[in-house]
C-alpha cells in the first residue's frame, strides 16, 4: 500500500492528474452538443420523442470513450509516466531502495488503474448530470454505471501493454501503438476475432451493454451483437491477460539493465 500510496502521489498536481477530469468532461460536453444540434433538427422536433436522447447521449459517449480515450488516452497516460520516470533518474533511485523491482512495476501499472478508475468515476458524474439536463425520462443509471465500470474493467490490460512499450521505445512508439490498435480495433470489434484484440474489447461490450455498434450507430433490437453472452467468456479472458501481461512485463523490467 505504501508503493502503491508512493505512485499516487507522484501524478498529484501534474498534468496527468487535469487529464483525470478534463477528458471525461470533453466527452461529455461533445455529447451535450451533438444532442443539442439534434434537438434543434426540425426532425427531431417534428417527431416529439425524447425517449431516444439518453440512447443517442448514451451511445455517444460511450463509443467515442471506447473508441477513442481506452486507446490513445492509456497510451498518452503511459507514455507520460515513463517520461516522468526517466526525468526522474529512469528507475535509479527506485531500484536504489529494498523492494522488488516487479514490484514496483506492479505498483505503478496500480497506481494508473486508480487513476483510470478515477477519471471513469467522473466520466459517470459528468454524464449522468449532462444527461439530465437535456435528456427526457427517468435515468438509466444502471446503464451508465455498467457501461462505465465494464469499460474501465476490460481495458486494464491495455496499461501494462502500453507502460511496457512506452518504457521501452518512447512516446512515439507508445502513440503509434495505441493509433494502431485503435484502428484494429474498431475494425475486430464486431467480428468474431474481437477476443483476441484487447483494443476491441470495450467497443465490443459495448454493444449489448449500451447498443451502439463501433461505428457509432445504434444496433437495431435483433441485432446478433446485443447478445450479452460474451461478457462473462470476456472478462474471464481480460484477467488472464492481463496477469499475462503484468507477469511478463514485470520480469523484463526486473532484468532491464538501467542506463
Amino acid at each position: 500500500m505504501n508503493g502503491l500510496r508512493s505512485e499516487l502521489l507522484k501524478y498529484k498536481r501534474t498534468f496527468m492528474g487535469r487529464l483525470i477530469v478534463l477528458i471525461p468532461i470533453f466527452f461529455a460536453v461533445y455529447a451535450f452538443v451533438i444532442q443539442i444540434i439534434m434537438k434543434n433538427n426540425a426532425l427531431a422536433e417534428a417527431s416529439g420523442n425524447t425517449s431516444t436522447s439518453w440512447t443517442m447521449l448514451l451511445a455517444l459517449v460511450f463509443n467515442w470513450w471506447s473508441f477513442l480515450f481506452l486507446p490513445l488516452g492509456m497510451a498518452l497516460f503511459a507514455s507520460l509516466v515513463a517520461s516522468q520516470e526517466k526525468k526522474a533518474g529512469n528507475y535509479r533511485a527506485l531500484r536504489s531502495h529494498n523492494i522488488s523491482p516487479i514490484m514496483l512495476w506492479v505498483n505503478k501499472i496500480a497506481g494508473m488503474a486508480v487513476y483510470s478508475l478515477l477519471s471513469t468515476l467522473v466520466l459517470l458524474i459528468v454524464v449522468t448530470i449532462t444527461g439530465a439536463c437535456i435528456s427526457g425520462g427517468s435515468i438509466p443509471f444502471a446503464k451508465i454505471f455498467t457501461g462505465c465500470i465494464a469499460c474501465w474493467f476490460i481495458s486494464l490490460t491495455l496499461i501494462p501493454i502500453q507502460l511496457w512499450v512506452s518504457t521501452w521505445g518512447g512516446t512515439l512508439i507508445s502513440m503509434g501503438i495505441g493509433f494502431i490498435g485503435m484502428i484494429v480495433g474498431v475494425i475486430a470489434a464486431p467480428t468474431k476475432y474481437w477476443i483476441i484484440v484487447p483494443w476491441s474489447w470495450a467497443m465490443r461490450f459495448m454493444c449489448p451493454i449500451i447498443g451502439v455498434h463501433p461505428n457509432n450507430v445504434i444496433l437495431d433490437s435483433n441485432s446478433p451483437l446485443l447478445n450479452p453472452a460474451i461478457i462473462p467468456g470476456g472478462i474471464l479472458v481480460s484477467v488472464v491477460v492481463l496477469l499475462f501481461t503484468l507477469i511478463v512485463t514485470g520480469i523484463w523490467f526486473s532484468r532491464r539493465e538501467i542506463q
